[in-house]
């Protein structure tokens, strides 16, 4: 029986508590019925035996304190909230319990935002690592010795985990379950829950917004001139030159304040330019194409698919009302 501890930190979200203690118990419950032993010992680990979350709205009854467990096989972080600095600092004294457990040989997986308190372990330092889309920025800043990866659900690496924003969580937990039962549970299961299995990117939910949270205006400059001028074909020459600085200056200063190449940060401007036409107008692929500054068909299909995971018309038919209906 694999023995599973979910921790419960201090401004927890509560669905990232709740989905995989619901999902493993009515894992265990599919197996009773087929006249099998259970698979899973699970447990809420906490600080207290009473902790309580979103400002007393909540409070979730722990099964055991971390001092009461000695040892176990999978450590799962929950989603937390708020300030992230604030909240880690708040559940310093969960973080050698962490690193005690995966010493023991525990597995240990983040969900969502719960990569900033695995990756304050000092765990994943030189790994890779995923979070919610919306939090990709802050992450790099606090933690740049931990690769955080662009649009992935889930990674695996040396028996740690982690898996993208809000709902995605389930992806990681369904394959965590596949390898501890079966593929057959996995989807059963996925059934049950109504999600979609295997699913691998978070690319068709981000919302590209500019890492502006630097102090080099002249790049600031540059990434307003990009995003004010969406139908032109922008040089990175030309844009070195309009700033006054060195070609290979610029990308190399462009790159450390936005994480972001000038061309990719043009390519990405566009394209969500463009999501936005296709979410909200009638135009077809096109026009939308055109309004973005794209002439080249196979080109825009292409860089729009790099960046979202689906091409133009499936984009438009998933997000766009009236051609759902169409």
């Amino acid at each position: 029986m694999k023995h599973i501890s979910i921790l419960v930190p201090y401004d927890a979200v509560p669905a990232a508590i709740v989905d995989p203690r619901y999902m493993f118990t009515t894992a265990n419950q599919f197996l009773i019925g087929a006249g099998k032993e259970p698979a899973f010992d699970v447990k809420l680990v906490g600080l207290e035996k009473q902790i309580p979350l979103n400002n007393n709205a909540f409070a979730v009854n722990t099964d055991a304190l971390c001092s009461e467990i000695e040892k176990t096989d999978l450590v799962i972080i929950p989603a937390i909230s708020g300030d992230m600095k604030t909240t880690i600092e708040r559940n310093k004294e969960l973080l050698p319990w962490i690193v005690k457990q995966y010493n023991n040989g525990a597995e240990v997986t983040s969900l969502c935002l719960g990569a900033f308190l695995l990756a304050s372990t000092g765990l994943l330092n030189g790994k890779e690592c995923s979070t919610h889309w919306f939090s990709v920025d802050e992450f790099r800043q606090m933690f740049p010795q931990v690769s955080i990866t662009d649009g992935s659900i889930i990674t695996e690496a040396d028996r740690l985990y982690s898996s993208g924003g809000a709902s995605s969580y389930w992806n990681v937990l369904l394959n965590l379950l596949e390898k501890y039962t079966d593929r057959e549970m996995a989807i059963r299961i996925s059934k049950f829950f109504a999600l979609e299995i295997d699913r691998k990117s978070q690319s068709p939910f981000i919302m590209f917004n500019g890492q502006k949270k630097h102090e080099d205006e002249p790049i600031k400059k540059a990434q307003e001139f990009i995003e004010d001028n969406l139908t032109e074909k922008i040089s990175i020459a030309d844009l070195a030159t309009r700033f006054a600085i060195g070609r290979r200056h610029f990308i190399r200063r462009f790159k450390k304040a936005t994480n972001n190449t000038p061309a990719e940060y043009i390519q990405r401007v566009k394209i969500e330019a463009a999501k936005k036409h296709l979410e909200n107008t009638r135009k077809n692929v096109n026009e939308v194409m055109y309004d973005v500054g794209y002439t080249d068909v196979k080109t825009f299909r292409t860089v729009f698919k790099k960046i979202t995971g689906l091409s133009p018309i499936d984009y438009k038919h998933r997000y766009n009302k009236d051609a759902a209906v169409a």
